[in-house]
């Protein structure tokens, strides 16, 4: 089957995006911090923000859990940005040079509705994907729900055989794969270009 479509996750696959970014200076205290973010302002929590509930509701939902957090809680949205640290360069490179192709490229995304503008303005890449972008926040629908997929799949008459699905999240590879999508796992030592290159897609 001869792939149409890359699809692009961008936490962790275009964007270096960690709370750690934060909150290293913010404790200066790194057993501190990870405590923090393991037990306090876990991934789950952050997750359901990516889910489409409220920046502020999310955080106050927390700070009646944990009171005695509350500073530190309210300072994760509010320096949301400095988390947001930078594109992966090797990366949005290889997404530049898909533009001068023939694929479709597609984002698809876990990212609240509220902090992704922040992302589109700042970063001018992500208008390589002409608005072809499902957000999570927006759809009230996470990864690795299948349904998102579906969402995809469906709004822009894709099929998943013919599409390639890049993310860094095993457990949104392993549901791609089910789902059909040819897939790329990113790690820190990901070549993508030799791995769209293993799947038959060129870059030129």
């Amino acid at each position: 089957m001869k792939i149409k479509n890359i699809i692009f996750d961008f936490g962790g696959v275009l964007m270096d995006w960690n709370p750690r970014y934060f909150f290293k200076d913010y404790f200066n205290d790194d057993e501190k911090m990870e405590h923090f973010l393991e037990n306090i302002a876990q991934s789950e929590w952050n997750e359901q923000q990516d889910k489409g509930r409220s920046l502020a509701e999310g955080t106050n939902i927390q700070v009646k859990k944990f009171p005695e957090w509350e500073k530190e809680l309210r300072a994760y949205y509010d320096n949301w940005t400095v988390m947001l640290k930078s594109d992966i360069p090797e990366n949005v490179e290889i997404l530049r040079r898909l533009k001068n192709t023939d694929y479709q490229l597609f984002g698809l995304t876990n990212w609240s509705e509220e902090t992704f503008p922040y992302a589109l303005e700042n970063y001018d890449f992500f208008q390589i994907f002409n608005g072809k972008i499902v957000v999570s926040g927006t759809e009230k629908l996470i990864k690795p729900d299948p349904k998102i997929w579906h969402v995809l799949l469906e709004r822009y008459n894709i099929q998943a055989d013919e599409s390639v699905f890049i993310d860094d999240n095993p457990k949104n590879i392993e549901m791609a794969k089910t789902l059909g999508f040819h897939t790329i796992h990113v790690l820190p030592e990901t070549n993508l270009e030799r791995e769209l290159d293993h799947l038959g897609v060129k870059l030129h």
